[in-house]
């Protein structure tokens, strides 16, 4: 099972669940910007949620089929589509896709659609293990597929290229619960961080400026001045972090930023609301909401609960059996 890239998009990566237990020696913790995307995309396709998996940018490749395969899709609607056919290829479904097809995901110019859209193959994506993980690390040039972005003659192939699709429920394919209810305009919740500043945060939205990546969103509005200062020594950041350099514009961190520094932290956004952040695209306004650390903790735990029960649910409407559940590692 695997995907020849015909037209390469503006950014596409083999992404998995990162490098957290490589931090200590200055290696980003990586891995998919939206995980909680990564993790639906590749339980529609009859993996474990942490396996390797494209993430799409904005606009996405266009690919051709080269044997029948199952793909999961979630995260950002970019207009996914099977070109001979028009059918269209939605975020929260899984789809069975026949071999010689050529499957388009253009982008949408809709903020509401999302940054980021995830593509699982059943069997989860072949490229060999870096650090403990088959993430692409931009920066450093090394996982995922030669350290790149995918451009066109890439071969993206199955871990098990063997697997034969699960038995397939009537229909289309399988849904995610809940898939066509979301809340991507909701304020972003976060704590408190070290510095002073967090209610000059949450008191105005701000827009997502031009120039941000995975590795931080840069957000415009009114300057906030945080103290202590932007001459504070170097201390260990995180994912979410959200920094005020001198200027007083804020940063919040994505997954590929560095591992330590010495801008003002003034909150860090909450785990469970990570996706939030990750699907917010340039000119995008963003609000942000002060919770408490028990508020936080409760949220992750309810997202785990709830990606567990939606596996669950899959796993009983498609009668995956024992040999299929699992696959991706």
């Amino acid at each position: 099972m695997s995907l020849e890239v015909l037209e390469p998009g503006l950014l596409t990566t083999v992404q998995d669940a990162g490098r957290p237990d490589w931090t200590h020696i200055g290696v980003p913790s990586g891995g998919a910007c939206d995980r909680w995307s990564l993790s639906v995309a590749n339980v529609l396709a009859g993996n474990r949620p942490d396996a390797a998996a494209l993430e799409m940018t904005l606009v996405g490749e266009t690919f051709r089929v080269l044997a029948p395969l199952r793909i999961g899709l979630a995260g950002a609607d970019l207009g996914g589509h099977v070109r001979e056919t028009g059918a269209p290829l939605r975020p929260g479904r899984s789809h069975l896709i026949a071999a010689g097809s050529t499957i388009a995901f253009p982008g949408v110019p809709d903020a509401a659609a999302g940054a980021r859209a995830y593509l699982a193959l059943a069997g989860g994506i072949d490229v060999p293990t870096v650090l403990d993980s088959r993430s692409t690390a931009l920066a450093a040039a090394f996982g995922g597929l030669d350290g790149r972005a995918l451009r066109t003659g890439d071969i993206v192939g199955a871990m098990r290229p063997g697997a034969s699709s699960p038995p397939s429920p009537p229909g289309a394919g399988l849904v995610w619960p809940d898939a066509d209810v979301d809340d991507p305009g909701r304020p972003i919740r976060v704590v408190a961080g070290p510095s002073n500043g967090t209610a000059d945060l949450v008191a105005v939205p701000w827009r997502v400026a031009s120039g941000s990546d995975r590795v931080g969103l840069r957000l415009d509005g009114p300057p906030i001045s945080a103290t202590p200062g932007s001459d504070l020594p170097s201390f260990g950041v995180v994912p979410g972090a959200i920094q005020v350099p001198a200027g007083g514009g804020p940063i919040a961190l994505l997954v590929d930023a560095q591992t330590t520094g010495g801008y003002p932290v003034v909150a860090v956004t909450i785990a469970a609301d990570m996706r939030l952040l990750a699907q917010l695209r340039p000119g995008a306004e963003v609000r942000f909401v002060e919770v408490s650390i028990r508020e936080a903790t409760d949220a992750i735990r309810q997202q785990a609960a709830d990606l567990e029960r939606g596996a669950a649910l899959l796993r009983e409407s498609a009668a995956w059996d024992d040999a299929w559940q699992g696959a991706g590692g």
